[in-house]
């Protein structure tokens, strides 16, 4: 299996201007800048996809965690926010990427759902290739 992404640019890092798109065409020409990365202008940002890729992720792991335990989710919500910044080199970085999960999960308590939560951060795909802080608010319904 393969997933594939395209991005183009022109221009220089702060002035100039590119597109995000994706091979299912999801995403298609989407543009973003300096700005929309950085400077709080409407529009996406690379960290952007990187939250919501994880927050995906993690959901599927989540799931497929509750399964082996015997226990099915009736629903499961994920805000992931990714941290970043530039360094005081100049470089931009990831520093955190926090997974807040509320599911609803019949037949459980809330120990064993924190307990699933952190083994699908720690287990999902996203996370492994993550070189950063990875935190988890669980909560039940």
């Amino acid at each position: 299996m393969k997933a594939i992404g395209t991005s183009h640019w022109a221009g220089t890092w702060r002035g100039g201007a590119g597109t995000i798109s994706t091979q299912s065409d999801a995403l298609s020409e989407v543009p973003y800048t300096y700005q929309t990365r950085f400077a709080d202008e409407h529009g996406v940002a690379p960290e952007e996809l990187l939250a919501a890729a994880h927050a995906s992720c993690f959901n599927q792991a989540l799931a497929n965690n509750l399964d082996r335990a015997g226990l099915a989710a009736s629903a499961i919500a994920t805000v992931v926010e990714v941290s970043y910044g530039i360094t005081p080199a100049g470089r931009p970085t990831i520093e955190g990427s926090h997974i807040a999960v509320t599911a609803t999960v019949p037949s459980t308590t809330d120990a064993d759902f924190a307990e699933l939560a952190e083994r699908s951060a720690r287990g999902c795909a996203i996370s492994r290739v993550l070189s950063c802080d990875i935190t988890v608010t669980a909560t039940l319904r």
